[in-house]
């Protein structure tokens, strides 16, 4: 419940467009949102919708971070790469 109100005050009034994109990604996920409905609404890729929800999990806040968001393109990076080979 705590997170949630967070991640809507994040929402609201994050400059960072990162952090922004993160809460939404996290609170479109937990209102029961399909990552492909995600995807095209952020029109990002369905591994990046992944792996932001994956880390939020996993770190919480700091996930939101650049850093955060950053790991979480490294490693849908990675996979692609992995996909290619």
């Amino acid at each position: 419940m705590e997170e949630g109100r967070r991640l809507e005050k994040i929402s609201r009034t994050a400059k960072d467009p990162i952090k922004l994109r993160c809460a939404i990604v996290v609170l479109m996920s937990a209102q029961g949102q399909t990552v492909e409905d995600i995807t095209s609404l952020m029109q990002v890729s369905d591994d990046h919708v992944r792996d932001v929800i994956h880390a939020f999990i996993e770190q919480g806040f700091e996930a939101c971070t650049q850093n955060g968001e950053g790991d979480a393109r490294r490693r849908s990076m990675s996979r692609l790469a992995r996909r290619s080979a």
